[in-house]
């Protein structure tokens, strides 16, 4: 596990870069299975998709991720349903991914296993 697991979310209000495409892939690394997506606007998202053996155990995992995300500020795009859940993050302040967009998902591979 990474050193970001062990670090906190700081607040962002904008008024800073998001990574570049070089920060981007040197992040990614400290992380287990996450994507690099953009969308149509061409800002970058991590994303994964998570499998469970049922509802039960896809609602418990979004529960958690949910608690993880009011602990730090931060706060993912969750979809989920019968035995799957798709975590999307991005830093919408500032239009792209920072440091904290790693760590929630470092926190969030953390209790994959509920």
């Amino acid at each position: 596990m990474s050193d970001l697991i062990n670090k906190k979310c700081v607040p962002c209000e904008g008024g800073v870069l998001p990574f570049d495409i070089s920060q981007i892939h040197k992040y990614q690394k400290k992380v287990d299975g996450w994507d690099v997506v953009k969308n149509t606007k061409e800002i970058y998202f991590l994303e994964k998709n998570f499998k469970f053996k049922n509802f039960i155990k896809s609602q418990k995992f979004v529960n958690e991720v949910g608690k993880i995300a009011e602990i730090e500020g931060h706060h993912p795009d969750i979809l989920f349903g019968w035995g799957y859940a798709k975590i999307s993050i991005t830093t919408h302040a500032i239009e792209g991914l920072s440091e904290n967009d790693f760590i929630l998902a470092a926190k969030i591979d953390k209790i994959s296993n509920v």
